[in-house]
Formats: C-alpha cells, structure tokens, sequence
C-alpha cells in the first residue's frame, strides 16, 4: 500500500492528467459515479477515472499500478455480480467512450469500450446492418462481447464472438496492444468468451450482417396454459427456421397497455418469437402459437433497434440471476420449468425464461472458449426486484430453479448470465479443456492477476 503522501501526488497528477474527470470519496458526484445496474451492489472505490480516449485508460492503469491498487472496469455496469466496482481500488469508467462507427461497404462497426448496445443498434440500423446483441439496449458491448454474446439474433448470426473482429486493448502495464487474426492470435482466441480478464477493452470491432426486416410475435397467457405453451413453442423453434428465437418467459403482469388489466399484478405466461424477417413469414411460424387461448397479443414488424429497448429493466433494481445449459427439452423437464414458475415470487419483476438455442450458435466455430454452444436450450431466472425485504425469498426462488433442471444440465454456463458462483462456475462457463489454455495467456498479459474483478482466470 502506498503512503498517503505518495497517493496524495499521484492523485493530484492524474486529476491534471486525465482529460476525463476524477473522483474520489466526498467529492461532489462520487456518490453517483459509482451506482451501477444491480442496487444490491454498494461498493466505494478510492478513485474512479472517467476515462475519455485510450490514452486516459492508459493513465488510469499506470496510475493504479504505480499505487499497487486493485482495478475494475466499467463499460455498461450490468456485472450481476457488481465486477465494475471495488472497495478501496480503482475504477476505470469507460462510460464516455461510447463511439459507435459503421463501414457500411465492408459491413462492419467499430464501438468503443464503453459503448452500449443502443449505440451500436442505432448506428448500425439505418444502413439495414446488425449483428447478434444483448437482449437489453443498455448492457455494454465490451463485456457482453468479450464474454461470448447471446441475444436475439444469435440462432441466425451467431453469437456475438462469432462476429468478432478485432480489439484493441491496455494490457495490466499499460500497454496497448491489438488482437485478431493475425496479430497475437493466442490472445484473439482468449477474447472468445474469456471476458475481461487480459486487459480493456477500449475498441471492438465486429461483422454486421444485413437485416432488412424485422418482426415478433408477443402472445400472453393464463399460467395453467404454460406447460402446452412450452411443448408448442418447442416443436415451433425445433422445426421452424433459424430466423426464429425469443423464448417462453413466466412473469408478473406489469402495467403495461398490451397487457389485460385481470392479468396486472398476477403470475402470467408469455411467449416470445423474435423473427429475423417479415411479419408475413412470421405468422406461418408462429401459426400454432397464436392458435392457442391467449390472453393478449403483440405480432408486428418492427424496427430491431426499437426491439432491443423492449426489455430494459428499470435501474435501482436489485439482481439475482443464474442459468443452466440443457441437453434438451423432454416433457418432464417442461413440466419442471412451469412448476418452478408456481414458486415465483410475485409482485417482483422477477423473470423465469426459457430461451432456445441451435440454428447458427450451434454451427458456429466450436475452438472458441464458449462450451456451452451444443447445448439447445437454456434456463435462466433472473431474479429482479426492489424491496430489500424481498432479498432472502428471490435469491432462494433463483437458486431454487437451478436446482430443479440440474438433471438436465450439459454442465456448461454462460458467464454473462450467472454472478459469483464460484471457481468450478466459472470452468463450467469457459470449458475445462480451455481453462489451461486461457491460463497461459493470462499469464503473459496479466502475470499479477490485476484485472481480476471478473470471472477470474488465473494466470497459469
């Protein structure tokens, strides 16, 4: 630990240095600096660097490094677990690096290390351009990225890493450094789904594919209709074509205009086709779905970008979250999964979603770092409320859910789903084949473990 002499200098210089603003505690906005997604996070960093271009983030490391300070990264803050915070570290805030650049002709988009998904959306869309994204417009592209990428355009793009050109980085010394294809290609590999853990990320660079329509099919039900709904939208999805995803979600009604009054309030059953493509081919394969009893509808072309910001959830919020990746999805499992949604806690804004996978994620590139890629379907509550009272029943609610479809579990995760679940977690989300591997290159850019606010690697 440095003297507080030596710390007083060198803070003192990097607030002249830094062309982003500083905080530390009792300066005036510290307090809102340092809020991230999950209220349940309430963590006090000793600096917080408001970086604005790479070389601010270079700064910001050698600052922290000169004062043997721990460091976490902030891109998006959606961390479930609160990763872009620590207690008495430094946190390098990327939220001003938010430059989404699109090359139309070579379809490809360049987004800074703290740009979020609607950035990158919104930059993308008007040249009829996408690529796989989160399922929330405010999750932040580095970590999402760099930790493998499944959203709704996964089963006909594939996942985010699939897409995956090239990154720009200030390793754990300061140094800049490029990956992909062909430069360092050993540490391009590791960026694959090993997350943030070899430096930060302060430029991604990923394929765009052209999406000239796109449509979905939101249909709610009474909850004693969920186990026909999972067996319909099943043979759907496993039958129909890889433009289709979404996913089966149990949910509290909320008071919104698509959703009947007499529903509000009560546990509900909601099916989701997200189409790549038009409404027309749609309604063909979301045919035996709509033939269902259904309670409220939402089948409509609309914009992706505009999607995209359907599922963002309230800040101040406190999270819980887990997921399990399936060997499939037999009947006894369907039933399971709809019991669990008999315990949700209700009057949250909890969520029990089935999602599918296949299509382009299974036939992807199975070298990279995402064992989790063969598994067809995947369970994933997500715990989500406001009253701290509610703490104890919602985590347990989630913890619960994952007990239940073990059975069925393939054994993999994926990292950006689950919070710290511990060191045999984070293998399951990397592949234990892989986790040597990732050691090693650990080992070469960050030999001292300082980006180890993450689902750590240890360097090998």
């Amino acid at each position: 630990m440095a003297s507080l002499s030596k710390a007083g200098a060198a803070l003192t210089a990097l607030r002249e240095d830094l062309v982003g603003d500083v905080f530390a505690p009792g300066d005036a906005g510290y307090d809102e600096a340092r809020i991230v997604f999950n209220a349940m996070i309430d963590r006090r960093p000793a600096v917080i660097a408001q970086c604005v271009n790479e070389e601010d983030v270079v700064r910001a490391v050698r600052f922290a490094r000169h004062l043997d300070l721990p460091i976490a990264v902030r891109g998006g803050g959606h961390s479930v677990a609160g990763m872009a915070l620590n207690d008495g570290g430094v946190v390098v805030d990327l939220r001003h690096m938010r430059a989404a650049t699109v090359d139309p002709a070579a379809r490809t988009v360049r987004v800074a290390g703290g740009a979020t998904m609607s950035e990158l959306d919104r930059a993308s869309a008007p040249h009829g351009l996408a690529t796989t994204g989160g399922r929330a417009s405010t999750t932040g592209v580095g970590g999402y990225v760099l930790g493998g990428g499944t959203g709704w355009l996964d089963r006909s793009l594939g996942l985010a890493v699939d897409n995956l050109l090239d990154v720009e980085l200030v390793t754990a010394d300061g140094t800049r450094v490029r990956a992909n294809a062909d430069e360092n290609p050993e540490l391009f590999w590791a960026l694959h789904g090993g997350g943030g853990n070899f430096g930060i990320a302060t430029s991604i660079t990923l394929k765009l594919h052209p999406l000239p329509a796109f449509s979905i099919a939101l249909l709610l039900y009474q909850p004693e209709y969920g186990r026909e709904v999972v067996r319909i939208y099943r043979e759907v999805i496993e039958s129909g074509p890889a433009e289709a995803s979404g996913g089966v979600l149990y949910v509290t009604g909320p008071p919104e205009e698509f959703v009947p009054p007499h529903l509000v309030g009560k546990l509900m059953c909601g099916a989701l086709v997200a189409y790549a493509g038009a409404e027309e081919d749609l309604r063909k394969t979301a045919e035996p779905l709509l033939a269902l009893p259904h309670e409220g509808e939402i089948v409509s072309a609309i914009p992706y970008a505009d999607f995209q910001t359907m599922f963002d959830d309230p800040p101040g919020m406190r999270n819980h979250w887990s997921a399990e990746y399936l060997t499939g999805l037999p009947d006894e499992l369907a039933d399971v999964f709809c019991t669990c949604a008999d315990s949700l806690p209700v009057q949250t804004g909890t969520q029990h979603v089935l999602f599918p996978q296949g299509g382009a994620i299974a036939a992807g590139p199975n070298e990279y770092p995402v064992p989790y890629r063969d598994a067809p379907w995947a369970v994933h509550p997500f715990g989500l409320w406001e009253d701290p009272a509610d703490d104890e029943r919602c985590v347990r609610w989630v913890h619960g859910v994952r007990d239940a479809v073990r059975p069925w579990s393939t054994g993999a995760t994926y990292l950006n789903f689950i919070g710290d679940e511990g060191e045999e977690r984070v293998v399951a989300g990397l592949g234990a084949e892989n986790t040597a591997r990732l050691g090693a290159v650990k080992r070469q850019y960050d030999p001292d473990n300082v980006f180890r606010f993450n689902h750590n690697i240890k360097p090998a």
